[in-house]
């Protein structure tokens, strides 16, 4: 279930509270002497900035704002999403099922940020939980004269896209297979009024989509390709931004395989395609104006007796041909097919996203995602919304030198460089399948943590869906 944020008028003296304030005094309303009286202590004393309150019918909670907060909004908003993340295990300790937010700062991006962090905090996947012990917080209220319904309408249908999301990469491959994977994705189209073809193995067949064929050899399991479009008929845009994401529903290595360490959560290798599929969910939720195609190559990646083999050659649908030296670097060879599809469109702007390389997660670790691209103009939009949403971008280069790695003797490229350099020499790779405005995220690090310590989760943490939902607002809004 969805944690619902709503915006009131007013409160009751029933109801649990946060109270977003500047006051180091504790002039509120809500406390008695003895209570303001400890409160201005626990504030002098400790240094701290909240204070919490057990009033026995209710708690309240007084967050009194750093005053270098506003110097640098961004950080400071993310400071408050990772305080809604510390304040729902005291949520969830004392049974609240809903919480009132009171904003006497006037400034909403605290008020957001901190109902965003407890929002996605809130999170759980219990599908396959026999005791289903899920989170009593089921709504938080917002009550402040700054924040808009439109505000709040993106910030719930931004969340709804993040959690489905991560659902979506939680789930395992016993479930999300390529074939249900793309029922999903049609089953969600009919509900949220998105378009949405699937091609099968024959279609895929047809339009000589060899990197996706070429990956489900080894598999059991037929490929799919999920065609999904948000067209509204006042879209600011003719040309669509079309977004490309990795389906790859569970990866072993084929005949290159992993190890168990290795192999043991991938499950999670489709992250790219499950942040396009959240994406559109909050798209069409939100009903922005922008003109929107979403591209979901999918399969898993065996190792059955037809497995594709290191040594073998493959012919995209563009005329490149692909050495195949490592088996485990699929996940471009699929991305490359929808990319050189993506061309039928004359697109504005292709963002691709996928769990790509190992090298990107050791260069950045999980506190970023690894920025690729031939725009610089969309390239600092998509930063600013990083920066905005705390889904930050660390662009690496396409320098021409990077090309010399991924030469091959017998063909036109092969599958993967050398030691150096892995997570761009894959950029590389795609960008010979491009030939429009082009940014690629490599999202290994963050798309799946193994630890929780913040609002991320543990698990999915469906990044990517906050990050492209951010730009494709701004591009809407500037009509």
């Amino acid at each position: 279930m969805n944690t619902e944020i709503k915006l009131v008028s007013k409160h009751n003296d029933t109801q649990s509270l946060i109270i977003l304030t500047t006051d180091v005094n504790a002039k509120h309303i809500v406390f008695t002497d003895e209570q303001r009286k400890y409160v201005v202590e626990q504030l002098k004393e400790n240094k701290t900035r909240r204070v919490d309150v057990n009033q026995f019918k209710r708690w309240i909670h007084y967050f009194v704002l750093d005053t270098e907060a506003k110097k640098d909004i961004n950080k400071a908003a993310e400071q408050y999403r990772n305080k809604g993340y510390s304040l729902l295990s005291s949520i969830k300790r004392n049974k609240i099922s809903e919480i009132t937010i009171v904003d006497e700062i006037g400034n909403p991006a605290f008020a957001l940020a901190l109902a965003e962090g407890i929002a996605l905090s809130n999170y759980s996947f219990l599908k396959y939980k026999k005791k289903k012990e899920g989170s009593p917080l089921k709504t938080i209220n917002i009550l402040s004269k700054k924040i808009n319904a439109k505000d709040l309408l993106h910030l719930n249908n931004s969340i709804s896209g993040t959690y489905l999301a991560r659902t979506l990469v939680n789930e395992p491959h016993s479930y999300l297979t390529a074939s249900r994977f793309a029922a999903d994705i049609e089953n969600l189209g009919k509900e949220l009024g998105f378009k949405v073809e699937v091609f099968n193995e024959a279609k895929i067949e047809t339009l000589k989509m060899e990197g996706l064929l070429a990956v489900n050899r080894g598999s059991m399991e037929p490929p799919t390709f999920t065609v999904m479009e948000w067209k509204p008929r006042n879209a600011v845009n003719k040309q669509p931004i079309v977004l490309v994401g990795k389906g790859v529903v569970f990866d072993t290595g084929g005949v290159n395989i992993k190890s168990y360490a290795g192999m043991v959560d991938m499950k999670c290798d489709m992250g790219g395609a499950a942040a396009v599929v959240g994406t559109f969910y909050a798209l069409a939720k939100s009903k922005l104006q922008v003109y929107v195609l979403g591209l979901v190559p999918s399969t898993d990646n065996r190792t059955g007796e037809d497995a594709m083999l290191p040594g073998d050659i493959i012919t995209m649908p563009n005329g490149v041909n692909i050495e195949i030296l490592n088996t485990d670097a699929e996940g471009r060879l699929i991305l490359a097919d929808a990319l050189i599809y993506a061309q039928k469109y004359n697109p504005q702007l292709v963002i691709d996203l996928a769990t790509l390389t190992g090298a990107a997660a050791k260069a950045i670790g999980k506190y970023g995602i690894v920025a690729m691209g031939t725009t610089d103009a969309e390239m600092n939009k998509l930063k600013k919304s990083g920066n905005a949403v705390h889904e930050r971008l660390v662009e690496f280069p396409l320098w021409d030198e990077y090309d010399e790695l991924i030469k091959s003797e017998v063909g036109d490229i092969k599958n993967i460089g050398g030691a150096d350099g892995g997570a761009i020499t894959a950029g590389k790779f795609l960008q010979h399948f491009v030939n429009y405005p082009w940014i690629h995220l490599d999202i290994a690090g963050p798309a799946f943590l193994e630890t929780n310590g913040s609002y991320t989760g543990l698990g999915g943490t469906g990044v990517g869906v906050r990050l492209l939902f951010d730009f494709l607002k701004n591009k809407a809004s500037r009509k």
